[in-house]
């Protein structure tokens, strides 16, 4: 039966590359985009909800499909002001974990970060292992939590800190392996496909971090 995706963050690095497999894909009839803006796609599979995304909960009548694929995130330099950073990085992927839990929806794939740990004294890890908590705590019957480190995509912002970053991660790379290769820094498309693969098989692992996001998404 031809299946209904849920998308929250289609036009950033990695939803944008994960809504043209779904688009391609023919197992999916319709992608959901929860958003503020609209990604400016004609494609009749795309049905666009533009919405004040801090307030998904009054969109729960319409928040209903197969998967719900949380790729919402922003970073301390795009976003500075603390309250606003957990406002995105734990309060929507947190809201829309709510909403499959009430509407029945059995799988939910959340980007997450490396070093997620709610017991850290790093508030950017804190927020995001306090998010992946947050999520567990509705029971959805499958969660998968993805750990990425650096994301390397073709940006429209100009970060330079993160374009420094990607090219000492290139040197790095491949001196990474053993329990290192975690750290290791992955393309956006690699984990859109990952998440992709992840929702259409069984996989016991519920936190996946970089070096087994590259496996999957090489699948």
């Amino acid at each position: 039966m031809p299946k209904t995706a849920i998308l929250l963050g289609g036009s950033g690095a990695v939803g944008s590359e994960l809504l043209q497999l779904l688009l391609a894909d023919s197992r999916y009839e319709k992608i959901k985009l929860f958003a503020r803006s609209s990604v400016k796609n004609n494609n009749p599979k795309i049905e666009e909800h533009l919405i004040n995304l801090f307030d998904l909960s009054a969109y729960a009548d319409v928040f209903k499909g197969d998967e719900v694929y949380c790729c919402i995130g922003t970073t301390k330099a795009k976003t500075p002001d603390k309250k606003t950073y957990r406002d995105i990085d734990f309060g929507i992927p947190v809201a829309a974990a709510k909403l499959a839990a009430d509407n029945h929806i059995g799988t939910y794939i959340v980007v997450s970060a490396i070093g997620a740990d709610a017991d850290s004294s790093i508030f950017y890890n804190r927020t995001k292992g306090e998010m992946q908590e947050a999520v567990l705590s509705e029971h959805i019957t499958k969660v998968h939590l993805l750990q990425p480190s650096l994301i390397l995509a073709e940006r429209k912002e100009n970060r330079i800190a993160e374009k420094i970053a990607e090219g000492f991660m290139w040197v790095l790379n491949p001196l990474l392996f053993g329990g290192a290769a975690k750290y290791r820094s992955i393309k956006a498309a690699t984990i859109a496909r990952a998440m992709l693969w992840l929702a259409n098989n069984n996989y016991t692992q519920t936190v996946i971090t970089s070096d087994k996001i590259e496996d999957l998404g090489s699948k």
